[in-house]
């Protein structure tokens, strides 16, 4: 039973300092985030570019907080077979990393033919380039080689669908599960990413319950999104925008999403993230009023 207790939950540094918009809360340092997850009682978080680079001063860094990294972001191009024994190579030693930290999750997105960091293409394009066959083909083969060395070192590879990316709408993110072996390509449950790109998150995690072990908790701002719709408005520009912000202040309804949760026995780690400008929502305030709003749906649970 999932309460306010034992619920595994944690803090994303992106409220604070964004990475793919970097401008958005350079100014943070490391000891700056770090107290401030602390003063929330969070225990655990992801890895940032604020944060050492060392893992053995990351790790008792963290430590000394009372607060584990659980996991990091990795970009991959594995569309383009060309690129592939470099990217597995990448991958390997970002895993080793992760795994002397102690996380057990290694969040994953194919970033060909994206617009938030396909090496291939110029800053600033907007528009997805859509796969081939082939290119989706060479994407699962290489999904499938880096969920392997993730299983050789005791950890699961989560896919993140994303906004922005070859996998983000429902029939992509359908496709991906369908044409990855379950036991190698795990997805991360994104809520936000979910409702932007289409797909009803009580309806995704309905069908795809059996592959998630890992979450993100991120809410949506609709009159925002309408607008980002609308204006067909870029990824980056909707965050600047404010078209994230943390569950309990959006359009999502979580309680459905916690009981479904509950219910199926969920006990993994969830990570609340708004991708906000930190100049206008304050990111300390925001993931206070959403660990209250969280505690309550929690607390629901418990006295059903």
């Amino acid at each position: 039973m999932l309460n306010a207790q034992n619920a595994k939950l944690g803090i994303s540094p992106i409220n604070w300092v964004n990475e793919d918009v970097l401008e958005l809360g350079d100014h943070y340092t490391f000891e700056d985030l770090l107290a401030d997850f602390s003063s929330l009682g969070f225990r655990a978080t992801e890895n940032c570019r604020k944060f050492p680079k060392d893992p053995a001063v990351l790790r008792a860094a963290l430590a000394d907080k009372g607060i584990r990294l659980t996991s990091q972001w990795k970009g991959v191009v594995f569309t383009d077979p060309s690129r592939r024994e470099a990217e597995l190579e990448a991958y390997r030693n970002h895993v080793l990393f992760l795994r002397k930290m102690g996380a057990e999750h290694v969040v994953t997105c194919e970033l060909g033919g994206s617009i938030i960091g396909d090496p291939r293409r110029p800053a600033g394009v907007r528009d997805v380039l859509p796969p081939t066959d082939d290119e989706w083909r060479h994407m699962t083969e290489g999904l499938q080689q880096a969920g392997e060395i993730c299983r050789e070192h005791g950890m699961k590879l989560v896919y993140h669908y994303h906004i922005g990316t070859i996998v983000e709408k429902p029939a992509e993110i359908d496709r991906l599960a369908a044409t990855t072996d379950p036991e190698l390509v795990h997805l991360l449950y994104d809520t936000g990413h979910a409702y932007y790109g289409g797909y009803d998150p009580l309806e995704l995690l309905a069908k795809h319950r059996n592959r998630i072990p890992y979450v993100h908790l991120k809410d949506v701002r609709q009159d925002v999104l309408a607008r980002v719709k609308r204006d067909a408005i870029r990824f980056q520009d909707a965050v600047i925008l404010g078209v994230f912000t943390v569950p309990g202040d959006g359009c999502i309804d979580f309680g459905p999403i916690f009981r479904a949760l509950n219910d199926t026995g969920y006990d993994g780690w969830m990570i609340i993230e708004a991708e906000q400008d930190p100049s206008v929502a304050n990111p300390y305030e925001y993931a206070k009023l959403s660990r209250q709003y969280i505690d309550g749906l929690l607390s629901g649970l418990s006295s059903r």
